[in-house]
C-alpha cells in the first residue's frame, strides 16, 4: 500500500485509540482469572489481535461484544497440547506470554513474523530453563518451541534489557502455588511499563510485594473484575501532539488519562522543552506551535517516541541529540537507521550515533518518497514530517501502520489532510 500526503499543518480534535500496552496486560490477566471479564476496548490493532489469538490458542474464549471483549478464562486442566500460538510481529505478546505458557505447563510453538524471531529473548529464556522449562528458538523457521512446567523460586533479570521480560514473569509467577522472588539488577529502563503491569495485576487482585531490588510474588489467584476499561494510548497520541506543535491552530487529543503510567506520556514533557505549547483540561490534551528549540532527549524510558520526536527536531533550530536509544536497533526495523534515512530523504540533516541520533534543525523539509520498511513508527514519522514539508510525502509500505493503528490514515483525512492511496 502506498499513500501520498499533501504538505502543510493540521488543526482539530481527535479521540485517542485504546492503549495496546494496557490491552495486552488486561487480556492476559483476564485469561488467567477465575471468572469472565468484559474488557472495554473499542478498537483493535494487529498486536492486540496477536495476544487474543495466542490466549485463544491456550483455551481462553474471547469474543467481540459491542465496544469490547468478553473473556472466558483458560481452563488449566484442558490446555490444548501441543498448542500453536501465532504472535505475528508482536514482541509484547511473545515476551509476556512465554513465561505464562511455562507457568501453565503448556507445550507447543510460538509462530512469529517479520524480525521478531531475531529479537533477543535472553536472559528471560535462561531463567525459564533454570526453572524446569525447555525453550528452543528456531529463528530460521520463525518459531520457538516450549515445554515443561515452570517451578517457583528465585528469578533474576537485568533492568536494562527489556521491561517486558520483567512483566512476563510478574504475570506468570503468582500462578505457581508457592512464593517466588524476582530480583532486578542494574538500572531499570521503561519502569513506567512495569508500573502499568503492576496496575493491571492489582485490578485482578494480584499484588507483588516490592522488596526494593525487585518483588516477592506470593501464590495468589487472579480474581477478575466484572468490567475493566483500556485507557487511551499515549504512544499513538504522540504523532498528533507532534503535528500540533508544527503549525496550524493546534491539535487536541481527547480520552487520555492524566494519571497514566504509560512511559510515552513523556511526549508532553519533551515537546514542552522543545518549545511546544502543551496544555490539558482533564483528559483532553492540546498541542500548539511555539518557538521551537533543540534539546537533549534521553530515550531510555520513551524509545517508541524517537521517530516522531525526531520529525519535530528536524525543524527545531540548533542540534538535538537523542541518547539512550540503542534498543531501537531491534524493533520492527533498526529505527536509528530508518529514522535517519527517512528524515534525510525528506530533506533533513540527521546523523546516527551508536545509541542515538544527532539532528540539526532546518527551516523546512522538502518532501519526497520514503519506504516505511515494515515499521509502523516510521510510517507515523513520515506523516508527522509532512506538516513541515514543502512538497507531498509519499510512503510505500504504508500498511505497516496496521500493527498499532489501523485507522491512522482515515483519521489523518478526518483532520483535513489530503491523503491519497495508490
Amino acid at each position: 500500500m502506498t499513500v501520498t500526503i499533501q504538505p502543510g499543518p493540521l488543526s482539530g480534535t481527535i479521540r485517542a485509540i485504546p492503549s495496546k500496552s494496557a490491552a495486552h496486560r488486561l487480556l492476559i490477566c483476564a485469561a488467567l482469572a477465575d471468572t469472565k471479564t468484559f474488557i472495554r476496548c473499542d478498537k483493535e490493532s494487529q498486536d492486540i489481535a496477536a495476544t487474543i489469538r495466542c490466549l485463544t490458542g491456550l483455551g481462553a474464549v474471547i469474543t467481540r461484544r459491542g465496544e469490547g471483549y468478553d473473556v472466558t478464562p483458560i481452563d488449566r486442566a484442558n490446555i490444548p497440547s501441543p498448542c500453536a500460538l501465532d504472535c505475528g510481529e508482536s514482541g509484547s505478546t511473545l515476551r509476556f506470554l512465554l513465561p505464562v505458557v511455562c507457568a501453565l505447563g503448556a507445550a507447543g510453538t510460538f509462530h512469529m513474523a517479520g524480525r521478531l524471531a531475531q529479537r533477543p529473548m535472553e536472559p528471560l529464556a535462561t531463567q525459564l530453563r533454570n526453572h524446569g522449562c525447555t525453550i528452543t528458538p528456531r529463528p530460521e523457521d520463525n518459531q520457538m518451541d516450549f515445554s515443561g512446567q515452570l517451578t517457583p523460586g528465585a528469578f533474576t533479570l537485568p533492568g536494562d534489557v527489556s521491561s517486558q521480560f520483567i512483566s512476563g514473569l510478574l504475570f506468570a509467577l503468582p500462578t505457581l502455588g508457592e512464593p517466588s522472588t524476582l530480583t532486578i539488577t542494574g538500572q531499570v529502563e521503561s519502569k513506567g511499563y512495569i508500573d502499568l503491569t503492576l496496575r493491571a495485576l492489582a485490578d485482578f487482585g494480584v499484588v507483588p510485594q516490592d522488596k526494593g531490588d525487585g518483588y516477592r510474588i506470593p501464590p495468589v489467584g487472579y480474581h477478575g473484575p466484572e468490567t475493566v476499561a483500556v485507557e487511551g494510548d499515549w504512544s499513538n497520541a504522540a504523532p498528533w501532539l507532534c503535528i500540533g506543535v508544527l503549525g496550524g491552530d493546534g491539535i487536541t487529543v481527547t480520552g487520555m488519562d492524566p494519571g497514566s503510567l504509560q512511559g510515552d506520556k513523556g511526549v508532553c514533557d519533551v515537546l514542552s522543552r522543545m518549545g511546544g505549547q502543551i496544555t490539558h483540561a482533564g483528559g483532553d490534551y492540546t498541542a500548539k506551535p511555539g518557538k521551537l528549540a533543540a534539546t537533549v532527549i534521553d530515550a531510555r524510558n520513551i524509545p517508541d517516541l524517537v521517530p516522531v520526536l525526531s520529525a519535530v527536531a528536524a525543524v527545531a533550530p540548533g542540534e538535538t541529540r537523542i541518547v539512550g536509544a540503542a534498543r531501537l536497533r531491534i524493533k520492527e526495523s533498526d529505527r536509528l537507521v530508518t529514522t535517519r534515512q527517512t528524515l534525510n530523504a525528506l530533506g533533513g540533516d540527521v546523523e546516527e550515533t551508536g545509541d542515538g541520533l544527532i539532528i540539526r534543525g532546518r527551516e523546512t523539509l522538502i518532501g519526497g518518497t520514503i519506504d516505511a520498511q515494515g515499521d509502523h513508527r516510521v510510517a507515523m514519522l513520515a506523516a508527522v514530517a509532512s506538516a513541515v514539508c514543502a512538497n507531498p510525502v509519499t510512503i510505500t509500505g504504508a500498511q505497516a501502520i496496521n500493527k498499532s493503528y489501523p485507522t491512522f490514515w482515515q483519521e489523518l483525512r478526518e483532520l483535513g489532510k489530503e491523503v491519497t492511496e495508490g
